[in-house]
């Protein structure tokens, strides 16, 4: 299609004017104008005047005018909106909601183009069927997935608390090494949780050489976050051993220094962090801008030994009156970690009696203890709580390391599903300077696509994958809350996916522009299990 064709009303003096320069220009699927392109990179932090011309699912140009050999079908002019890389989400559970309709809008609302998936130790093993099964279905935005040590444990050794025998570690070795094979972005763990609290540091380095051996790295929900038994420090500590023992790009996930306890230890992790890098451990981390962490009743106070062997057998713990002295104890100082049992809220939509309480709030109505109503809780089907256990101070500190990335570590009941990367725009950018508007964008995008080995995305650069937000300054903001947490944030007024607008002028629009993303990197033992 010649440039010239939409000329055609006009004289040919004005013809002889306009050049007509066009006659084999190539038809282009959209241009975008912009006064304000931040590209994602380290170094892009005051926006520029620009076009960006995509085609094909890929950026094709990217400069300050549009040439004239290219002729788009569709033209977007985004006037002051910012226009920037579509955002990474680091941690998030995203992939839990997926069946019938795939279309994660509420990730796409916030400006976000690919989520992780398989975080806390969670992931599957059979990752091309997975992500083939997803695919099959539609998806609205892209999804790249880890292999999950508790899932790998699992399948070989069920919920048992013990190291594994020799065979057991090279079945899991094998399940990583499938895993990895087959796309994962590397080996993810839950320490905090069973069955992965069974595990020894051993067996995780050994599991992350797997990975290692692939060119992936380890994402790890660390083993305490606050003082309930190893202590924050000693888990960071744990997370720098596993990158130097296996030689492996380490994560540390939704980084917090969560309870009363170690509130303002930040600093000090910072500086453990640096000093790692310093000695040549790639490690980095990612953080949501929530006060109020997400997990459950039981998560939050129960000893990680009650957890043992499965659900029959945690309740069964739990109504033992030989053992209950102990876990009652051990509860009520879990509780005074998490601040108390005013600062757990019940958000659980599955228990609506509940709903909006805090624990305070029902032992009050009820007339018994917080632990003995947390019990009751736990054994009549648990609740979703949001968990106020973080200080201000903390959560900044970590916010302006250039290692941190964003994350939602999206959950059902928490408005952080909904809300994140509109939140720490409008808390952190645009209400107070803790981050300038170019590093909220490159550890939104470019730095994590960068580190977690996805080459062709991430900047807004010729021949990159064409995901790019651009939405309204003004009006980018979150709208779920702690009580509804399922409200659709606001702002975006336009999100390209793969090269198609899976946002129109703030409307969904092609809800299946989603990809699964396999990373391709591969190890010097093509493929073999590394001894």
């Amino acid at each position: 299609m010649m440039k010239c064709h939409r000329l055609a009303g006009l004289s040919l003096l004005a013809l002889a004017m306009a050049g007509c320069s066009g006659e084999n220009a190539k038809e282009v699927d959209l241009v975008i104008r912009g006064n304000q392109i931040i590209t994602g990179a380290e170094d892009s932090d005051t926006p520029q005047k620009g076009v960006l011309v995509v085609d094909d699912g890929i950026i094709l140009y990217a400069g300050a005018e549009l040439p004239d050999e290219y002729d788009p079908q569709r033209e977007v002019d985004a006037g002051d909106d910012i226009v920037a890389p579509g955002f990474i989400d680091a941690h998030t559970h995203a992939c839990d909601d997926f069946g019938a309709d795939n279309s994660n809008l509420n990730y796409l609302t916030q400006g976000v183009t690919t989520v992780f998936c398989g975080n806390d130790g969670g992931g599957p093993t059979a990752i091309e069927d997975t992500l083939a099964g997803y695919e099959q279905t539609g998806l609205g935005s892209n999804v790249a997935l880890f292999v999950g040590h508790g899932t790998v444990r699992r399948a070989v050794m069920g919920e048992e608390d013990r190291a594994p025998t020799p065979d057991e570690l090279i079945r899991m070795e094998k399940l990583v090494s499938d895993g990895m094979k087959e796309g994962a972005l590397g080996l993810s763990t839950g320490l905090y949780y069973a069955p992965g609290a069974f595990a020894k540091t051993d067996e995780v380095i050994a599991l992350s050489r797997v990975a290692a051996a692939y060119g992936g790295v380890y994402d790890s929900h660390i083993r305490d976050e606050a003082s309930y038994g190893d202590g924050l420090i000693a888990s960071i500590e744990e997370v720098i051993d596993i990158g130097k023992g296996a030689d492996i790009p380490v994560h540390i996930a939704h980084i917090k220094a969560l309870g009363t306890d170690v509130w303002g230890k930040s600093a000090d992790i910072v500086a453990m962090v640096e000093k790692a890098r310093q000695q040549g451990v790639d490690i980095t981390a990612d953080q949501y801008p929530w006060k109020a962490s997400g997990t459950s009743v039981g998560g939050a106070l129960s000893p990680r030994w009650v957890l043992a062997g499965g659900e029959e057998e945690y309740h069964a713990r739990l109504r033992d009156p030989a053992q209950l002295p102990r876990i009652k104890r051990e509860m009520t100082d879990n509780l005074r970690r998490r601040g108390g049992a005013a600062s757990l809220l019940i958000t659980d939509p599955k228990r609506p009696e509940l709903r909006g309480k805090t624990l305070a709030d029902i032992a009050k109505e009820r007339g018994t203890p917080p632990v003995e109503t947390a019990i009751n809780i736990i054994l009549t089907g648990n609740a979703r709580v949001a968990s106020f256990n973080m200080d201000e101070a903390d959560m900044e500190r970590f916010a302006q390391q250039p290692w941190v990335m964003t994350s939602s570590d999206g959950s059902t009941g928490h408005p952080r599903k909904f809300a994140t990367f509109p939140k720490k725009y409008r808390d952190w950018v645009a209400r107070k300077p803790v981050l300038t508007l170019g590093e909220f964008v490159h550890r939104s995008s470019g730095l994590t696509a960068q580190w977690f080995g996805l080459t062709d995305r991430g900047t807004l650069e010729q021949g990159k994958a064409a995901d790019i937000v651009i939405f309204n300054p003004e009006t980018y903001a979150p709208q779920a809350t702690y009580l509804e947490p399922k409200k659709l944030s606001t702002g975006v007024d336009w999100l390209v996916v793969n090269g198609r607008l899976a946002i129109d002028e703030g409307e969904p629009a092609d809800l299946k522009a989603g990809q699964g993303l396999r990373k391709s990197v591969r190890g010097e033992n093509d493929g073999e299990v590394p001894s």
